[in-house]
């Protein structure tokens, strides 16, 4: 990812909110032929200081599930486009328009796993985890046979990264006074995007 060093962000809190706020990633590998290959995907994530690890699982017939080795997880965050009318100094430096955004690369090596017992603590733990963000209760029940023969559908994976790029770009690159003129057009939009890209910027201006 191109990363500009004003946009790189170190702080791996920003990543904790990513994953809060989105925890659908774009999984990307690649095949025998070297050509991409891309899943959509939602994962538990958790974090443990510097260490981070990624679970989730794929339909037994993606392709991506025989793939392995090195892998690219794509957090997506907010992102809002910037009108050049947001700047004060719009006339006297010729600004033209751009698009604020956070999103996060982590690259690691995919580890695969099949068994019963794994996948059926996965999948109880993904329903447990999601099923509490919508308000419901349905539970992986081990005793129900027809639950544990959909396992047989399925190929667990963990991603443990070894390299994590955050980038936060939130127009640091600007003067102060059209940082804050942007914020403020940001937040006074209704859109969701537009006003959590103006939150970020508010937080991190001086």
């Amino acid at each position: 990812m191109y990363l500009p060093r004003a946009f790189a962000e170190p702080d791996l809190a920003q990543l904790d909110a990513l994953f809060a706020a989105d925890p659908f990633i774009t999984l990307v590998t690649s095949d025998a032929a070297a050509v991409p290959f891309v899943s959509h995907l939602p994962v538990l994530y958790r974090r443990d200081g510097d260490r981070v690890r990624l679970e989730g699982h794929w339909a037994r017939p993606n392709p991506q599930a025989a793939h392995g080795g090195e892998a690219l997880a794509i957090v997506h965050g907010p992102h809002a486009y910037v009108s050049p009318g947001c700047y004060p100094d719009k006339h006297e430096a010729g600004r033209v328009p751009t698009w604020n955004y956070v999103v996060a690369h982590l690259h690691g090596t995919l580890a695969s796993f099949e068994d019963e017992a794994g996948l059926a603590d996965l999948v109880a733990r993904l329903s447990r985890h999601f099923e509490a963000t919508v308000g419901s209760d349905w539970e992986f029940d081990p005793d129900d046979a027809r639950q544990r023969a959909m396992l047989r559908g399925i190929v667990g994976f963990r991603l443990e990264p070894a390299r994590i790029e955050i980038k936060a770009k939130l127009s640091q690159n600007h003067p102060e006074a059209n940082r804050r003129a942007v914020a403020a057009a940001l937040a006074a939009r209704d859109d969701a995007d537009a006003r959590a890209i103006a939150a970020r910027m508010h937080a991190a201006l001086p």
